[in-house]
């Protein structure tokens, strides 16, 4: 279990993000949602222990962040961040491969095993027929299932995503949410994922952390988001919420 407390995280003498108490299940696909500065971002980069908060714990599975080590932390928690590192001149295949580095290190011995690991996660994600593009001639889409590919190559009990689909058409954003979704029914694999549409969140979650003004409005089952006034609170707008004509979900339109 993911477990925050007392956090709180200080920029410019003024607190961004401030949680008394918030756990999360690490083995649900649980979307984080609110308005834009509402510490989305801040929160997974904490998740991630990417940066260390100015006051409070955040423990997994009963141990600080800062008791792992860096590779034990790698080999359980896969990150991928809002914005995607260069990889000039490397292809789909070799981005790929960069998964089994908590694994084997800079010079440790490759295995059949490993190669197996690659090649199932490039399938997976469906970048084969790309393995040896470079992965900077990638489409948005292609390129962000690439990186998930390597995700799945890090076999982390737990995946990480900040907006992966911000910057994707409709039709690439639910290929990939249906991605994560599989992997979280089949494998077990928790995954805690920044979404913006509310729709992707209602079909999609299983748990939701919702934030406010750097504050958590509410989290728990997904359940929690068929409330149209609790969203409405939530965005400061009104929200209706509408059955989906062939889904047993809602779907969320604004007024």
């Amino acid at each position: 279990m993911y477990q925050l407390k007392d956090v709180k995280v200080i920029r410019e003498q003024r607190t961004i993000l401030g949680i008394e108490q918030l756990n999360i299940d690490p083995h649900a696909l649980t979307v984080v949602l609110g308005h834009n500065g509402s510490g989305k971002s801040t929160l997974v980069n904490l998740l991630a222990n990417q940066f260390q908060p100015e006051q409070g714990t955040v423990t997994l599975a009963d141990k600080t962040l800062q008791q792992y080590s860096a590779k034990a932390l790698a080999q359980t928690v896969a990150y991928l961040p809002q914005k995607l590192p260069e990889v000039a001149g490397l292809n789909v295949a070799e981005l790929v491969r960069l998964g089994r580095f908590p694994w084997r290190g800079t010079l440790g011995r490759w295995r059949k095993e490993d190669e197996q690991i690659i090649a199932d996660a490039v399938a997976e994600t469906g970048v084969t027929q790309f393995k040896d593009t470079l992965a900077d001639q990638l489409s948005g889409g292609e390129r962000q299932r690439t990186w998930v590919a390597m995700l799945l190559a890090q076999q982390a009990e737990l995946l990480i995503l900040d907006e992966p689909t911000s910057a994707l058409d409709i039709q690439h954003q639910y290929q990939l949410m249906d991605l994560l979704s599989r992997l979280n029914k089949t494998t077990g694999k928790g995954v805690i994922v920044i979404l913006h549409d509310l729709n992707l969140a209602l079909r999609y979650a299983t748990q939701i952390v919702a934030l406010k003004a750097g504050k958590v409005a509410f989290h728990g089952d997904v359940s929690l988001l068929q409330d149209e006034q609790r969203l409405s609170d939530l965005y400061a707008t009104p929200v209706t919420l509408i059955d989906h004509p062939h889904r047993p979900h809602k779907v969320a339109i604004v007024c």
